[in-house]
């Protein structure tokens, strides 16, 4: 009886570790398999290098007054003075870059990063078969990151291309590039989300994966697994300098959008509203009325802007832009930024409580905003109110140098109250509170007076030359 009850659990321990092989043998059967997908699409990808010349500086100057001494030719001190002292030539070094990019045309026509091939003397790009070209650069384009390339040859082996912003967050997929110069490395990974928003890069809407992506991996393709490239791969987030599982994608829809701008007019051209916006908070949703958070509140609109002439004020939430969703604030600048120059769209807004469409034309995005820095004079007299806030009237100087126009008070103290759990500091100029223009600060201590118990209202400031809304909240 002991040897049978020995052998069924032995046989109770064979039929297990087989369910566990069976079951490992399933789930690896359901991982993809890139195999395919890399030996049809690597001849797509090329290897690029570029050469950029630097000097090796200024050479040093002998003190005010002193020369270089007339001493005999054979003198072993004559080079040193020459080498280090003399007017000969300043020395040049190369220094070369490595990156990627892929052929989007049999004859030629190449996607990479602009910052590959930024300052870059010289351009040479590999391809999969070792052949070696000198690459033209058609156009680069700073605030997309993208550079258009060509080089002289025919036949060439090119990409599949997507939709990047049909990709879904799970969704497998693949990057091939030269990461720290090993060429045609393969990585793979998931979309870890969409539209990602980072800073200074307001206009383009990043794909974030967990594919490993390292220096030299930029301006490679992202491929999805139909084998379409859906991004362009461009940066990563790093503390070490190299991936920490946070890497960045241009969706290819963007990266072709100024592709072709680029080989048509050598430049790119974004739609421009004229607005500066910021998110809305669970407050202020309160204090205009939302169910919940959602749109970019208007913080300010630009003088003789597009939003100007077409009657879009501050405090007014932008629902959607030309038919599509604006769910937060990063959502806006980059579907305004692909609406072509000129067209007039629909805008929905949500003013008063209640939602109005306006109609835009949309011009040309200006290579450059002007913000001015506000500058703080301490205001002579202040009136207290009972959100534990004092403000003064602004003279004309101070509203010169801070380009506050007709209204706005300035905050000259604050103290316990709702105005400091707000987040108001001292220096601001509240422009509007509860959705009324501030004329004066009689009428600010009037309208703060008037203000509902316990409810949640919007207060816009303006700091440091950026206006801002709060939530304020009195107490009940």
């Amino acid at each position: 009886m002991k040897k049978l009850n020995e052998a069924l659990r032995t046989i109770g321990t064979v039929v297990v570790l087989l369910g566990l092989a069976s079951a490992s043998a399933a789930a690896s059967r359901n991982l993809p398999d890139f195999t395919e997908l890399v030996a049809e699409h690597r001849t797509a990808v090329v290897n690029i290098s570029t050469t950029q010349k630097q000097t090796s500086g200024a050479r040093p100057q002998l003190p005010k007054g002193f020369e270089i001494p007339d001493l005999p030719k054979d003198s072993p001190f004559n080079e040193f003075f020459r080498r280090f002292f003399g007017e000969g030539e300043i020395e040049e070094f190369d220094t070369q870059s490595l990156g990627s990019g892929f052929i989007i045309s049999s004859d030629g026509y190449i996607i990479s990063n602009n910052h590959v091939v930024k300052n870059a003397d010289e351009v040479v790009v590999r391809l999969s078969d070792r052949r070696e070209f000198k690459a033209k650069v058609i156009g680069t384009d700073d605030r997309s990151d993208i550079a258009l390339l060509k080089i002289d040859a025919e036949n060439l082996p090119t990409v599949r291309l997507g939709v990047g912003y049909d990709l879904k967050v799970g969704e497998w997929v693949l990057a091939i590039g030269s990461p720290f110069g090993f060429d045609y490395s393969v990585t793979a990974g998931i979309v870890s989300a969409k539209g990602r928003s980072l800073p200074r890069e307001n206009y383009v809407p990043f794909i974030q994966t967990d594919v490993a992506i390292n220096p030299g991996n930029s301006g490679g393709p992202l491929f999805n697994l139909d084998g379409e490239v859906v991004g362009v791969n461009s940066q990563i987030f790093s503390r070490t300098g190299g991936f920490m599982g946070l890497s960045f994608a241009i969706p290819i829809d963007v990266a072709m959008d100024v592709a072709e701008q680029l080989q048509e007019k050598g430049r790119v051209s974004r739609g421009w509203l004229g607005v500066l916006i910021q998110d809305v908070t669970r407050e202020l949703a309160e204090s205009f009325g939302m169910e919940k958070p959602g749109g970019a509140l208007i913080a300010k609109v630009l003088p003789e802007s597009p939003a100007e002439s077409a009657g879009f004020q501050v405090g007014d939430v932008v629902l959607s832009f030309n038919e599509q969703a604006v769910n937060r604030s990063s959502d806006l600048p980059p579907i305004v930024g692909r609406t072509r120059v000129g067209t007039r769209v629909p805008v929905e807004v949500l003013r008063n409580g209640k939602a109005e469409t306006l109609y835009v034309v949309t011009a040309e995005l200006p290579e450059e905003q002007q913000v001015a820095e506000a500058t703080r004079k301490e205001p002579e007299t202040a009136e207290d109110n009972k959100l534990g806030l004092a403000v003064t009237d602004l003279t004309d100087e101070q509203r010169k140098k801070m380009e506050v126009k007709d209204h706005g008070v300035l905050v000259s103290e604050v103290g316990d109250g709702p105005a400091r759990s707000a987040g108001i500091r001292e220096g601001d100029v509240v422009l509007m509170l509860n959705g009324v223009k501030v004329e004066s600060s009689a009428q600010f201590k009037r309208l703060a007076s008037e203000l509902p118990a316990g409810k949640a209202v919007s207060i816009l400031v303006q700091r440091q030359g950026n206006p801002i809304f709060l939530a304020l909240k009195t107490e009940d």
